[in-house]
């Protein structure tokens, strides 16, 4: 059985998984095709997906054509959930990018076929919706062509546009294939409205395929006719080796021409030892591994998902070797055994026991002990690892406590089990302001991880915006004296600190020194006045924020020979940081990020006046690729909060950003 991983990508809307439900139609595996519209569909599985009516997380389907074993990925649109398209870029052979007929190329269209080119993935497009009205082949193909290259070849023409759409002319074999009686009529003639628009492409295409072979070059230079058989075997090496991108065209949901689509993914798709071998670490090295059957067992747990029923899956891909039920392989992030008990095929939420898996192949795993989204399992005594190339950078946060008391336990270990599933989603309390602060990819991929949180953990939560860490330094330097001095009968409490405070250069942190002289503090006794300020400090001063930065020496002070203890000083030092804070005042820090926005050249403008409007400090820009400029600023965090939804309305979608703490410095 030959394999095809193949991953479907494209921007929201584009009509991937209505794609998907047309190619099990076309192979047999279902009846008739589910609609997302009726929340029907064999990918789009879960509650919040059906409700929303777009996928929102990374389906496998894996089915049987003819000869062929098929993976079919079907990947999100919307750019919050770009993390799943890049894990199925990273484990497909070979990617469909399924562009809208009508609207033409689209945001995550572009940043998905960066993603691809970066990696060398093997490419094709299919513009799907050709019988929608305003429909246009011509002007799609002109617009993919604009953004990714002359390597753009078209193979098919559609036969009519729009409602006149009824079937697509073979630009290699010049045969027309008819979809308007409800089933596939093969027609050797071209209609006439088409014949000379297909010469014109016919002959583009043989002289851009021929390129690939120079054998082929020479022979068509001497007049020599090219088979078909050739020009198929020169079109399926380049487009294995991702130099050539094959455009076809149809319609899912009128199931037009995709028995088409499904056959070149069959007979001209690149198998998994197709592709280059696979760079992976070993012992800290980079070492490429051929897919093999006889090679080491290594399997790539690319993503995990909680059942409902059967608890957490794992979708594996066999990266290399031969993989049985009950295997024992060791997970190379824990260095902890893991059986592998039961070997599972996957269809949408499906799943069929199978007693093996060879290498290229993609199948599931239940019941294991401790496997997260990335892990590799590998023999005992193997250090094999993948390295997992996701941005998992979050880029938007909302804080959120329990609505219920005594939930706290069940919400930590909720969010761990979610974060475990999806690497791009984060979930940690901040130590300074003490919030349980949820981050994702952005306000969707926030609000979507809440909602499954309240459907399979049952918590709810009240959500807040998060809070900035600022804090605090004193103004000036200034000198001050805590007198601590209590008596209730018997032994009293006595001591008494004088202290010059000074502010210290950023990220100093506390110093406490001692000058006193003649033992008018005992020494036994003097560390309890730095304990007793560093406890005041983090307390927090005139805004309420912690203190940082501070020099304390203590100067003078006095003790009681019977009175005086530790709590004592403790207290005086507390009292003396009091007195310098009303005396020299404070100045409130914020922390500063360290800001990069890719935007297209087009926008640089506007992000520019942005930043400058959140009082950032531009630092520079520098070029990038294909017509982006990067923008590089330091920006307050307050300023930040809202970037990711402000910017990505601003750029409609085209911008990219990240942002790391930098400093703290003094808020105006």
């Amino acid at each position: 059985m030959r394999i095809r991983n193949v991953a479907l990508v494209g921007h929201q809307g584009n009509g991937k998984t209505s794609l998907a439900e047309a190619l099990l139609s076309a192979a047999g595996v279902v009846s008739r095709p589910g609609r997302i519209e009726n929340g029907n569909t064999t990918l789009d599985t879960q509650p919040e997906e059906r409700e929303r009516a777009q996928s929102l997380t990374l389906g496998l389907a894996s089915f049987d054509s003819g000869d062929y074993r098929i993976n079919l990925l079907d990947t999100p649109g919307y750019i919050d959930f770009a993390g799943d398209a890049e894990i199925a870029l990273q484990v497909a052979d070979m990617a469909v990018f399924v562009v809208d007929g009508v609207s033409g190329l689209q945001v995550s269209d572009e940043m998905m076929w960066a993603t691809a080119a970066e990696r060398s993935i093997p490419r094709l497009i299919f513009i799907n919706k050709m019988d929608k009205d305003r429909a246009s082949f011509d002007a799609t193909v002109e617009d993919v062509r604009k953004h990714f290259g002359q390597g753009v070849e078209p193979i098919e023409l559609p036969v009519g546009e729009a409602r006149d759409f009824t079937g697509v002319c073979d630009l290699l074999t010049e045969h027309t294939f008819f979809y308007d009686t409800g089933t596939t009529v093969e027609r050797d003639e071209i209609p006439p409205q088409i014949a000379e628009h297909e010469r014109a492409e016919h002959e583009h295409l043989v002289e851009d395929v021929i390129q690939i072979e120079d054998e082929l070059v020479a022979r068509y230079l001497d007049g020599e006719n090219i088979t078909v058989t050739e020009l198929d075997r020169a079109l399926r090496l380049g487009f294995a080796n991702a130099s050539l991108w094959p455009v076809l065209c149809g319609s899912a949901t009128e199931m037009i021409a995709v028995d088409r689509l499904l056959d070149f993914i069959c007979r001209l798709g690149p198998s998994p030892d197709d592709v280059p071998p696979r760079t992976l670490e070993k012992a800290g090295r980079a070492v490429q591994l051929p897919c093999t059957a006889d090679g080491p067992t290594l399997a790539y747990v690319f993503k995990t998902q909680t059942d409902e029923y059967v608890g957490q899956v794992a979708l594996m891909k066999l990266l290399s070797g031969t993989l049985h039920a009950d295997d024992v392989l060791i997970n190379q992030r824990t260095g902890n055994k893991e059986r592998v008990h039961n070997l599972l095929t996957v269809l949408g939420s499906k799943t069929t026991s199978v007693g093996v898996a060879s290498a290229g192949d993609m199948v599931a795993a239940i019941k294991l002990s401790d496997v997260a989204t990335g892990d590799t399992l590998a023999p005992a005594g193997s250090t094999f690892r993948v390295h997992q190339s996701v941005n998992t950078q979050p880029v938007y946060g909302i804080a959120v406590t329990p609505q219920r008391t005594g939930d706290e336990e069940k919400l930590a270990t909720a969010l761990a089990e979610m974060v475990r599933d999806d690497p791009t989603l984060h979930a940690d309390r901040d130590q300074e302001t003490h919030q349980l602060v949820i981050r994702g990819a952005g306000d969707m991929h926030v609000q979507v991880a809440l909602a499954r949180l309240h459907r399979r953990f049952g918590i709810s939560v009240d959500t807040e915006p998060v809070k900035v860490a600022y804090r605090e330094t004193l103004a000036e330097a200034v000198q001050a004296e805590g007198r601590h001095k209590k008596q209730s009968g018997g032994h009293g409490q006595f001591g008494v600190a004088t202290v010059r405070f000074e502010p210290l250069p950023r990220d100093s942190g506390f110093e406490f020194v001692d000058e006193t002289r003649g033992g008018v503090i005992p020494k036994s006794l003097i560390p309890a006045v730095g304990k007793g300020i560093a406890e005041s400090m983090s307390r927090g001063g005139r805004e309420g924020y912690p203190l940082v930065d501070i020099r304390a020496t203590v100067v003078d002070g006095k003790h009681h020979s019977v009175d005086s203890d530790e709590f004592s000083f403790k207290m005086a030092g507390a009292l003396a940081l009091k007195d310098a804070i009303e005396r020299g005042g404070t100045k409130v820090l914020e922390p500063i990020f360290h800001v990069e926005v890719t935007v297209p050249d087009a926008l640089q403008g506007d992000v520019l006046a942005d930043l400058a409007r959140r009082r950032g400090q531009i630092e520079g820009t520098e070029p990038g690729d294909n017509g982006t400029t990067a923008v590089i600023a330091s920006v307050p965090q307050g300023e930040l909060l809202d970037y990711a939804v402000a910017m990505r309305s601003m750029t409609h979608g085209r911008g990219q950003f990240t942002a790391t703490f930098s400093r703290y410095q003094e808020r105006p």
